[in-house]
């Protein structure tokens, strides 16, 4: 079993900055094998595809609303993906969800990811 763990959400104000990580952990599972996505649920609203990167780290794809300002990243000798979040504003405030999917390929589509972790929560203050 894969699990995943999101650390690194909080409160900012708005124009403010903050990384996200996500552990990936599995006794018989290869991180290096694994596209890894980012997610984000606002109160009220439904999940939304926010950043991928493809198993080896060589491509990435992001949602319009975060283009130019989030940037995703894995170091796959420490089984961890990273959402580097700059310029954030109230629109952002959601909880973060990382998963991790058996595509070794961008994935934008979140039924197509096997493994979700808990979640963590960014509040962006105006």
């Amino acid at each position: 079993q894969v699990h995943l763990v999101e650390s690194g959400g909080g409160l900012v104000q708005a124009g403010g900055s903050l990384t996200l990580s996500c552990v990936f952990s599995g006794r018989t599972f290869t991180f290096n094998n694994y596209a890894m996505g980012w997610f984000r649920q606002a109160p009220g609203k439904e999940r939304d595809f926010v950043a991928t990167i493809s198993a080896s780290g060589g491509d990435t794809r992001y949602a319009d609303s975060v283009k130019g300002r989030f940037t995703i990243s894995r170091d796959n000798a420490k089984n961890t993906a990273y959402l580097q979040m700059n310029s954030l504003n109230p629109e952002d405030t959601a909880v973060y969800y990382c998963a991790a999917s058996e595509y070794t390929i961008v994935i934008l589509d979140s039924m197509l990811y096997n493994y979700w972790g808990q979640g963590t929560r960014v509040t962006v203050s105006a």
